[in-house]
C-alpha cells in the first residue's frame, strides 16, 4: 500500500497597483497607487489640502518616479518592499515617523540624538526615520555638491 500526498502552491495573486488605496493629508482623501504615480502636483495639492514648496514639489516628483519604476505594466507592484508596506497598510499599521524624520533631515546627527533621548511609545520608530532622514540628508548635500 502507498500513500501520496499532494502539494498545492496557494500563491497569493499579484496586488494591483490600482487596488491599494491611502489617505492624504487631513482631508481624509484616498488615492490609489496608480493614481498617485501619474498625478500631477496640482491635482495632488488639491486632494491633501496643502500648498506645496518647490523642494517638496521636486520630492515629490522623485517619489513618482520610484512608484512608477515599481509598478508593473499589468499594473501589477514587482517590489517586496512595496508588497511588505502595502501589507502594513492594509493592517493598518505603519512605523512611519514624520517628526523623526524630520529631525534627521533637518538637524542630521544631532536631530538622530535627540530622537534617541525623547522617551515614548513611538521611541523605535522615530529613531529608525530619525537615522533614515539623516542619511537623506546627507544625500540631498552629496548631490548639490555634485551638481
Amino acid at each position: 500500500m502507498a500513500s501520496s500526498f499532494a502539494a498545492y502552491n496557494l500563491a497569493e495573486p499579484p496586488r494591483k497597483a490600482a487596488d491599494i488605496f491611502i489617505a492624504l493629508g487631513k482631508t481624509g482623501a484616498q488615492i490609489s497607487l496608480m493614481d498617485l504615480a501619474y498625478i500631477k502636483v496640482s491635482e495632488f495639492e488639491t486632494l491633501s489640502g496643502k500648498k506645496m514648496q518647490f523642494v517638496d514639489k521636486v520630492g515629490f516628483k522623485i517619489a513618482q518616479r520610484e512608484l512608477r519604476n515599481t509598478i508593473n505594466e499589468d499594473g501589477t507592484l514587482n517590489s517586496k518592499k512595496l508588497n511588505k508596506m502595502a501589507d502594513k497598510m492594509a493592517a493598518g499599521t505603519s512605523d512611519f515617523n514624520i517628526g523623526g524624520f524630520a529631525l534627521g533631515f533637518f538637524l542630521s546627527i544631532v536631530g538622530v540624538l535627540i530622537a534617541y533621548i525623547i522617551s515614548d511609545d513611538n521611541k523605535a520608530a522615530r529613531t529608525k526615520w530619525a537615522w533614515i532622514g539623516a542619511l537623506a540628508g546627507l544625500a540631498l548635500i552629496l548631490l548639490a555638491a555634485v551638481l
